[in-house]
């Protein structure tokens, strides 16, 4: 075991099985939050297994040998804490939050399930109807569809065009030795960042962490991630019809990783065009009748990702004009500068979100977590003074970089005539 870096608080320390651990001290509460990452998600999956990530990660609430199903939430909740896990494109990640003095619960059930995890048969397939559920639970909503079809059309080449939870053919074809290859191959010390943060001393929590994964060996290597997008060289369009209320736009544009310099600079220019009522996206569209919604975010990811702007349309609003005013507000942002006003408020937002996030124990876990499975934990500790560096020149040559039409793809979602009407007549026999 050995210390890597420390900064702000916050101590990197790397056990001889290649896990990494990421320590901050917090002692305002008798409170400690435990999460252990581990760098694989929909990024990882290929075609024929997409949504194995997810899949995984709720099989390892379903027991090892000395912990049975139920066992994990029945323990955290008896002690106080609450948990969960959740999986994205970049990441899986488990959590406890626990009073201080059950820190060890936390140690214990991570451990437990990095190496353990059963994958019974049975549970797998009886998990298989959940995550099928799970699935067309979310088809139930407009835009799932929308984003699921406009994010494969902008991906021709990386995995981040695969729905994370899966697509239905895979899920009724995936088997249990595909998971649990799938969990060997990517569970391992090697592949983890545990992250604590609350009330515990350093060098106490690092023993214990030692004692209890360091007798886990490490795994070979991961599988690199090879895929990488070629630049887009035209928009390209898709419509979605389906049964639904009211037109919806999607406009995706590719940006870089949020390793790269413009990340932030983009953070900035989706807030001004669609964070709150006083953006210009709300202006332009909302106000002016045309939408109930609109909606702009920089989506940074550990490879390069999407730069979103979503509109709702209000009944009987024309989609020509919609698409026309949305995307010209976004040509706007690199025709000229932002105004100094524009660029405050957008600093005080994302300050407040920033500071918001690093206030409970648990959420600066999560921060520092999701920091450095896509670029480093350091990110938290620079953050706010790479957001005060951005000037209204950074915004604007970013948006003539990438928000260009040329390196676009357009999604609308277009209600089927047959549902509307259905909508019409339900209304007036219950008049």
């Amino acid at each position: 075991m050995r210390n890597m870096a420390s900064t702000a608080d916050i101590v990197e320390t790397r056990l001889d099985n290649g896990l990494k651990v990421l320590t901050k001290e917090v002692h305002h509460a008798p409170i400690v939050s435990f999460y252990l990452w581990y760098r694989v998600g929909g990024r990882n999956e290929r075609p024929g297994i997409t949504g194995i990530s997810h899949w995984a990660e709720h099989m390892l609430f379903k027991g090892t040998p000395t912990l049975k199903k139920g066992d994990i939430g029945n323990l955290v909740e008896t002690h106080g804490g609450s948990w969960n896990g959740f999986t994205w494109v970049d990441f899986t990640a488990y959590f406890e939050t626990l009073p201080s003095q059950h820190l060890d619960l936390a140690i214990r059930i991570e451990s437990d399930r990095l190496a353990n995890a059963l994958f019974d048969p049975d549970e797998v397939e009886s998990e298989r109807t959940v995550i099928i559920s799970e699935r067309e639970g979310a088809e139930n909503q407009p835009f799932f569809h929308l984003h699921e079809e406009t994010t494969a059309a902008a991906f021709k080449v990386h995995p981040y065009g695969q729905p994370v939870v899966g697509w239905k053919s895979d899920l009724r074809q995936i088997t249990r030795d595909d998971l649990y290859d799938y969990y060997r191959t990517y569970y391992t010390p090697n592949n983890g960042i545990a992250v604590a943060v609350g009330d515990f001393e350093t060098a106490d929590l690092l023993k214990r962490v030692a004692d209890a994964f360091g007798p886990i060996p490490a795994g070979p290597s991961p599988p690199p991630i090879r895929s990488e997008e070629p630049p887009q060289e035209g928009e390209r369009r898709v419509t979605v019809r389906r049964p639904g209320p009211v037109p919806s736009m999607l406009a995706l544009y590719h940006i870089p990783a949020l390793s790269h310099p413009d990340a932030i600079p983009l953070q900035v220019a989706a807030s001004v065009l669609g964070a709150g009522r006083s953006a210009r996206l709300y202006k332009a569209i909302v106000n002016q009748g045309l939408a109930t919604r609109a909606h702009a975010n920089a989506d940074a990811r550990k490879d390069p990702g999407l730069f979103s702007v979503s509109v709702t349309l209000r009944r009987g609003a024309e989609t020509t004009a919609a698409e026309a005013t949305a995307l010209r507000e976004v040509e706007r942002l690199g025709e000229s500068e932002i105004t100094d006003a524009e660029l405050a408020k957008v600093r005080r937002q994302v300050r407040s979100w920033f500071l918001m996030n690093a206030e409970g124990v648990s959420r600066q876990a999560r921060l520092l977590g999701q920091f450095e499975v896509e670029h480093t934990w350091q990110t938290y500790t620079t953050y706010l003074a790479d957001l005060e560096a951005v000037t209204p020149a950074d915004v604007a040559r970013v948006a003539r970089t990438y928000l260009h039409p040329d390196n676009r793809t357009v999604g609308w979602f277009l209600p089927t005539r047959q549902q509307r009407q259905g909508r019409r007549r339900r209304q007036r026999g219950t008049s």
